[in-house]
């Protein structure tokens, strides 16, 4: 599966790992996701979507209604 937010489209990033005797190595930056659960009244069903941290704090200030229908029309949610 792969690691992107399904809400806000975070993907992982590459950057590098840097040592003290500043030797770079690269290393990949993920995002804080969390497979959650939420009832959606309007269709009157569940649904089950990855979002990270910043998207869950998104649907708690918003709303879920709101935040999927944001995430449908920018292309990155399809349920």
């Amino acid at each position: 599966m792969s690691k992107v937010c399904q809400i806000t489209g975070k993907r992982p990033r590459v950057g590098n790992n840097v040592s003290k005797s500043n030797n770079r190595t690269k290393r990949k930056f993920y995002p804080n996701l969390h497979q959650k659960k939420f009832y959606l009244p309007e269709e009157d069903k569940w649904i089950n979507i990855k979002i990270c941290s910043s998207a869950l704090k998104s649907i708690n200030r918003d709303g879920i209604s709101a935040v999927i229908k944001k995430a449908k029309a920018k292309g990155t949610l399809n349920i």
